[in-house]
């Protein structure tokens, strides 16, 4: 593989700041300089607030981050600042990995190991445990208990974002009445912004609306800040609609803002309706408000989301016509667009184009270029474009690096991948956990098993913590090696850290079915048991994978009597499941646990006020339905085997 030119300077190297600019598929900004800080009217104890970082404000327009909280658990801190903590952070995450799932030898060996706490020591804490939400409650819950200390305003927000994340959003109120009770300064605004934006992102748009009817509770009158991060959060996850029902309600209560509309522009224009966005538009200028940079760059990924790529460049030409000179933003949007049509020729020549005007690219800009070369299996170039980005002083970063992976990888080159990290590390700069999934996901695909879990090793060494796709990933690949017993480990290694949820479902259906074609009941049952005693919520699907998985492999008795002990937790199978075991039991002449089944199934259904015959003959159609189609399935598999085996006797005569 060539090997990389390196031009860099020898006095330090370029700081990366993310320009706070509206970029496609990126976080978008707007201005909150006119809106007044929080912590004016909540006021906090000076080493408990949340610190203002100007590296994030753009000192050529001003423009801000729009949203508060930010993912940093893919990046690895090297500053000297933290140094002190190193040590112990690393022997609090090593005794919370050994003893999570034994919480007196925990708090045991969290009290022998000699650690003193101090200011700083949990947040970091919490920030190594990543997304592993139930390490990160353990020691937040012991370190409560020490004598001498409390928990910061920032700990306390970390903790919020965690658990908000994990979507336990029960215990999040819990911690919020436990700050009122600790001191009512501690809750801010900032905090209720977080848990708006969990709730957005999971879809629970009235719950996330709810938020501000229970904020001057906690002594918080939300304000037109408040109000434009909820907007903000609903417009990015795909609840405009509600978020622009929302803001009409809202109009008389909280002063539209420059924000309110750019956040509900930003939100049409991301979904592809053009007319809403520029309804909005007009809104704006009745308002009073003037389209401003950000403004057009949300109507420029509009329309290059639309494709409509020639009104995109009439836009630019306005933007000019009104002295609205177009950023760095501006062009990456139409390279990003450009580049998911495979257009690249065309997006080169808008970036030569941005050259010559006098706009310097950025480095989200050159990663818009190398990912769309990349994508279109042109790794020569991007290479090229890297060195260039190198001579002219900019610092590439793990994205930067992640595309030239990622299509080292369609090629199944793990050798030149591995080089590719080794340069990486000469410029300072250090893989990240998704450099690492993706070197990971290539290793077992090659069926190199040692050198994935070295790699793993490698990860949790270098202060990463993985997430729910690294440990998805090293499942996926154990169980396709055929290495069951460690993929049960990781599995249950994820359950025990609290990353299991629905999306992972498909790992579970994956890992149980085969254990069980393997034969490995008893192994199957010890995973299951793990997630019962760690209290994973289960809801019906979970147990639908686990019964059906049993029947299939002809453990039927086994089936049963895990769908009698989901009725004991309250879940009512699925019409389909129970019309399975019906079948088996009758199979096996088995009445006495079918007549228990049939009777706590009456039972429920009536509960929920559903009739029992029409439950029964749905799970009967669902039934045949499924055995049809598998049937049909079998059959045109059948076909296209004899018509391939036709045609290749055809090929051979000619």
């Amino acid at each position: 593989m060539r090997r990389l030119s390196l031009y860099l300077c020898k006095n330090s190297l370029p700081s990366l700041l993310v320009p706070s600019e509206s970029y496609a598929g990126l976080t978008f900004a707007a201005n909150f300089s006119n809106i007044s800080s929080p912590f004016n009217k909540f006021p906090v104890p000076q080493n408990q607030l949340p610190q203002f970082n100007p590296e994030f404000v753009n000192p050529k327009n001003g423009f801000g981050l729009v949203h508060l909280d930010s993912d940093s658990q893919n990046s690895i801190s090297h500053d000297r600042q933290f140094d002190e903590f190193e040590a112990d952070v690393e022997k609090i995450y090593r005794i919370l990995r050994k003893f999570h799932s034994r919480v007196p030898k925990l708090e045991l060996a969290l009290q022998e190991s000699g650690i003193i706490m101090r200011l700083g020591l949990t947040e970091r804490v919490l920030n190594r445990c990543g997304d592993a939400g139930n390490l990160a409650y353990q020691f937040f819950t012991w370190a409560s208990k020490q004598p001498g200390y409390r928990h910061s305003y920032d700990v306390y927000k970390a903790m919020v974002r965690t658990l908000a994340k994990m979507r336990q959003f029960g215990t999040v109120w819990a911690i919020i009445e436990e700050m009122r009770r600790e001191s009512p300064r501690l809750i801010t605004p900032d905090v209720f912004v977080v848990l708006m934006r969990r709730f957005a992102s999971a879809r629970m748009v009235k719950k996330a609306v709810e938020v501000l009817d229970e904020m001057p509770k906690y002594g918080c009158e939300p304000d037109e800040y408040v109000f434009g991060c909820l907007l903000d959060a609903l417009a990015k996850n795909g609840s405009v609609k509600e978020a622009a029902s929302l803001f009409e309600d809202m109009r008389m209560r909280f002063t539209p803002s420059l924000k309110h509309f750019t956040s509900l522009l930003y939100g049409w224009c991301k979904e592809g309706k053009l007319l809403e966005a520029k309804h909005v538009l007009v809104q704006m200028r009745e308002a009073g408000f003037e389209p401003d940079i950000v403004v057009y760059n949300n109507l420029l990924n509009g329309y290059a989301v639309a494709g409509k790529m020639a009104d995109a460049y009439d836009l630019l030409k306005e933007m000019r016509r009104k002295g609205c000179e177009p950023n760095a933003a501006s062009y990456t949007v139409l390279i990003q667009a450009l580049c998911s049509m495979e257009k690249t020729e065309e997006a080169m020549r808008v970036f030569y184009d941005m050259e010559k005007s006098g706009c310097d690219a950025d480095l989200i800009t050159y990663n818009a270029l190398i990912s769309g070369l990349c994508k279109c299996r042109k790794i020569d170039k991007a290479y090229e474009l890297l060195d260039t980005m190198l001579q002219r002083g900019h610092t590439p970063d793990q994205t930067t690096y992640l595309h030239i992976l990622l299509a080292h990888e369609k090629k199944e080159q793990f050798e030149e991948c591995k080089e590719l990290v080794d340069e990486m590390k000469k410029i300072g700069c250090f893989p990240d956990t998704k450099i690492y999934n993706t070197l990971i996901r290539l290793a077992y695909k090659l069926g190199e098993v040692k050198e994935g879990i070295e790699l793993w090793n490698e990860m949790e060494a270098s202060s990463l913590s993985p997430g729910k796709d690294s440990f998805t990933i090293m499942i996926h690949g154990l169980v396709e090696q055929d290495c069951l017993v460690e993929a049960s480990d990781y599995f249950k290694e994820m359950i025990n850290r609290g990353l299991l949820s629905a999306p992972q479902y498909g790992t579970f259906k994956d890992l149980l079915n085969s254990l069980l074609r393997a034969e490995k009941l008893e192994l199957a049952k010890d995973v299951w048991d793990c997630i019962i005693v760690k209290g994973c919520e289960l809801n019906v699907y979970a147990w639908t994978i686990w019964i059906h998985a049993l029947f299939s492999k002809g453990h039927v008795k086994e089936a049963c009597s895990y769908c009698l002990e989901m009725m004991d937790a309250d879940v009512m199978p699925e019409p389909s499941t129970f019309a399975k075991l019906m079948k088996g039991l009758k199979k096996l002449y088995n009445r006495q646990i079918a007549a228990e089944i049939t009777e706590k199934v009456r039972k429920m259904a009536a509960d929920r006020q559903i009739t029992f015959k029409m439950y029964k003959r749905r799970g009967e159609r669902d039934l045949k339905e499924k055995d049809k189609a598998k049937t049909d399935g079998r059959k045109r598999r059948a076909r296209r085997r004899q018509w391939g085996q036709g045609r290749s006797k055809a090929d051979i005569v000619i």
